[in-house]
């Protein structure tokens, strides 16, 4: 794979060549962007470049097939440390830094990128879902940012700045990534064989929200029926947050028995409310409403129910977004769920943003 197929991101790619070009290399980089836009990827793609051992004339164009290239492809590289968030587990633990307690300090990413590069130029360290680093992780990280081994390079992968602790992000050189045009995403969709149809993967696509992921996340029937009939209650002036609530608990529920898959279930439903209230305020707005049939239906039923405007959906949204935080801060699920619902169902109803507690 060439950068060129890493579609969507030639901006970026180009900033690192003019760094390049400059001999002004970060030793950290934090890659900040939707879910499922390919900063992963792009990650990969970059440390394969950088330990790549084939004959070049391109330093940020790796071979493909070198022995360096193919481990790296295999995650067997001993200069590429790749870690990420166990599914068991809301944050990544402190022993994929700096071993377990009977190897504290000689295992982990901190202790493998201060070593000399085996055979790479370069030592480097990929940390994804960098949002869910806690406190304790970032402490031991912070040596690392602070004094950088030589020819290391640590990348974070993260979905905002926001949900970066201070010490990351002000120790790191920003790299954001933008979602992906409807086009790339119906044309990724088919290319790689994950959807046969290309109607309907331009529909995934159009609700993808420019997310490679979400859209394969949306090719699910029973979530796709759900979607439509928790917009057409939210879509009410008035509506039993009760009721609804119980609803969506049944069908999250119904995700599985681990708390991981019903996080990401409701972290899908949650999505799936605030992007209603994006386009109900984009229309009270007198802006262009986006998505679906099914989304713009709903949008149009709430402008005709509701006694508010924009100011009533944009607190409905900024409550959905507080929400998505909260199930991944490991908030008690049957809680929140009642919250979110009884908070949404208020504002509405009242057309005014709640009084801060």
């Amino acid at each position: 794979m060439s950068w060129g197929e890493i579609q969507g991101h030639d901006s970026v790619v180009e900033q690192f060549r003019r760094a390049m070009a400059r001999n002004r290399l970060a030793s950290t980089f934090l890659f900040i962007g939707p879910p499922g836009v390919g900063k992963r990827t792009f990650a990969m793609r970059l440390a394969k470049a950088f330990l790549c051992e084939g004959s070049k004339t391109d330093p940020l164009e790796p071979c493909g097939h070198c022995p360096a290239c193919q481990q790296v492809d295999a995650l067997t590289h001993p200069d590429l440390e790749v870690i990420s968030k166990p599914k068991d587990r809301s944050y990544i633990p402190i022993e994929l830094f700096i071993g377990d307690r009977e190897n504290r300090m000689r295992e982990g990413l901190c202790y493998r990128i201060s070593m000399k590069p085996y055979r790479g130029g370069y030592k480097i360290g990929i940390i994804d879902d960098a949002d869910l680093l806690n406190q304790e992780g970032a402490n031991c990280l912070l040596k690392t940012l602070e004094e950088p081994p030589p020819r290391s390079l640590l990348i974070l992968i993260g979905t905002s700045e926001q949900r970066q602790l201070p010490t990351i992000r002000s120790r790191s050189q920003i790299i954001r990534f933008r979602p992906l045009d409807e086009g790339i995403v119906a044309d990724l969709l088919v290319s790689r064989g994950l959807i046969d149809d290309p109607r309907h993967a331009a529909r995934l696509a159009a609700l993808s929200g420019g997310s490679l992921r979400r859209a394969l996340e949306l090719d699910d029937a029973d979530l796709d029926e759900f979607r439509q009939t928790m917009l057409a209650e939210l879509s009410q002036a008035d509506w039993d947050a009760v009721s609804l609530s119980k609803t969506i608990a049944a069908f999250v529920d119904a995700a599985g028995k681990d708390a991981p898959a019903k996080r990401e279930r409701m972290t899908q439903l949650m999505g799936f409310a605030g992007e209603f209230y994006r386009q109900v305020m984009r229309g009270f707005s007198d802006m262009t409403i986006e998505g679906d049939a099914i989304l713009q239906q709903a949008v149009t039923a709430a402008h005709n129910a509701w006694p508010g405007g924009a100011e009533t959906a944009a607190a409905c949204l900024e409550r959905c977004l507080e929400a998505q935080n909260q199930v991944q801060a490991n908030a008690n699920q049957a809680t929140l769920l009642e919250c979110w619902l009884d908070d949404l169902s208020t504002i509405t109803r009242t057309a005014s943003p709640l009084c801060p507690a």
